[in-house]
C-alpha cells in the first residue's frame, strides 16, 4: 500500500514556524516531539502541530513546502485554507 505525503507546519517552544513533509504524520510528530529529526526543531523545540495538508506525491509535497517556505510569516497558515 502506498503511503500518502503529507506537508505540514508545526510550531516550536520559540514561536517559530517550521514546515516540513512527511509520509507518516504522526511517526514524524513523534520524532520532532522526542527532540529528534530535524536541527531546526531540536534546537527550538516542538509545541504543537498546526496545520498539514495530502499531497500526491513526495514531489508535490516538497513543491508545497518550498512554496509555504518562501511565504511571509502572517501568510503561512493561509496557505493550508487555499490549497
Amino acid at each position: 500500500m502506498k503511503k500518502e505525503w503529507y506537508v505540514y507546519i508545526l510550531e516550536c517552544k520559540d514561536a517559530t514556524f517550521y514546515t516540513g513533509v512527511t509520509n507518516d504524520l504522526d511517526k514524524r510528530m513523534d520524532i520532532h516531539a522526542k527532540g529528534k529529526g530535524s536541527k531546526y526543531v531540536m534546537k527550538s523545540g516542538f509545541k504543537k502541530l498546526l496545520r498539514c495538508a495530502p499531497c500526491k506525491n513526495r514531489s508535490d509535497a516538497c513543491k508545497a513546502e518550498c512554496q509555504i517556505k518562501n511565504l511571509p510569516r502572517n501568510e503561512k497558515l493561509n496557505w493550508f485554507d487555499e490549497n
